[in-house]
């Protein structure tokens, strides 16, 4: 089981909901083999609640074009096959930008010259290790690199090695990031707040999520109790399952400044968390 929880726009508890789901089954004795990925690789927050114990750091690095000056004929075919314009031939001169390139090899394989090699850049690093019973891994983008969406498709990797439960923390918005998040997962659940501005990225959200990319959406509505009811409406008109209300608690708040999972601060939040998880799995077989 593949879950993505994620949300249109930042501040909405995407990350409160993703872990407190893994720290409730962790702590009712699921023994499912549990992997929480944190793929918000510009802003990574999940360790601040789950604590984890870091055993192990790799690199992420794109194969960026290094250009052989002598056998370069500043024809410019490079130029024209880069969609990214990372690579600019010049008269005399061939100026790679790696900051702009994609790792794709398009300049490398249609250089008449085979002046083109590629070596690695690195853009970021992936950290992993255990949280209690909980496998976490997570991706940091290095500060001034533009593209995270590298960092997590190798975060990603990690799905594959056989957990019986997967749980994916998006970053917030609708752009590449996310959508890598979401992509080959069974379910995609979507966390936002009942004013107009958590339904206007909702809507976006629902667009790539369900429309694009074909997976089956539910909804967990937090403060709920403020605002007004348009998301209760939206979801009603698109037969999308609110799935979990959390009220707007000052408890709440104040677990959340201190770091602490909502599951530990307020106990009788664990049987909630982990019925949500339950009528999720039932919901991504329908």
């Amino acid at each position: 089981m593949i879950l993505t929880v994620a949300s249109g726009k930042g501040g909405t508890g995407k990350t409160t909901v993703a872990v407190n789901i893994a720290l409730a089954l962790a702590s009712q004795g699921d023994q499912r083999d549990l992997l929480f990925l944190d793929c918000d690789a510009e802003e990574p927050n999940a360790h601040l609640f789950l604590e984890p114990v870091i055993t192990d750091t790799e690199e992420v690095a794109l194969a960026v074009p290094k250009v052989d000056a002598g056998r370069c004929a500043h024809h410019g075919r490079c130029t024209e096959v880069c969609q990214f314009h990372a690579i600019a031939a010049l008269p005399t001169t061939t100026l790679v930008f790696p900051e702009l390139c994609h790792g794709c090899g398009g300049c490398t394989l249609e250089c008449p010259e085979h002046a083109i090699s590629e070596e690695p850049h690195v853009i970021g690093v992936i950290e992993e290790g255990h949280a209690g019973n909980i496998t976490f891994a997570h991706g940091i983008l290095k500060v001034g690199e533009p593209m995270a969406t590298p960092i997590i498709r190798q975060l990603k990797h990690r799905v594959k090695q056989g957990f019986d439960i997967s749980i994916l923390d998006s970053p917030p918005g609708t752009a590449c990031p996310v959508v890598e998040s979401m992509r080959g997962a069974d379910f995609l659940l979507l966390v936002t707040e009942p004013t107009p501005f958590g339904l206007h990225d909702l809507r976006l959200a629902v667009q790539v999520g369900r429309d694009e990319l074909g997976l089956p959406v539910g909804v967990v509505i937090n403060f709920d109790g403020v605002g007004d009811a348009s998301v209760d409406e939206y979801c009603a008109s698109e037969g999308i399952p609110i799935l979990m209300r959390l009220p707007l608690d000052r408890r709440i708040a104040e677990a959340y400044s201190e770091g602490i999972p909502l599951v530990e601060a307020l106990p009788e939040y664990q049987d909630q968390f982990s019925e949500l998880m339950m009528t999720i799995e039932t919901e991504a077989r329908l």
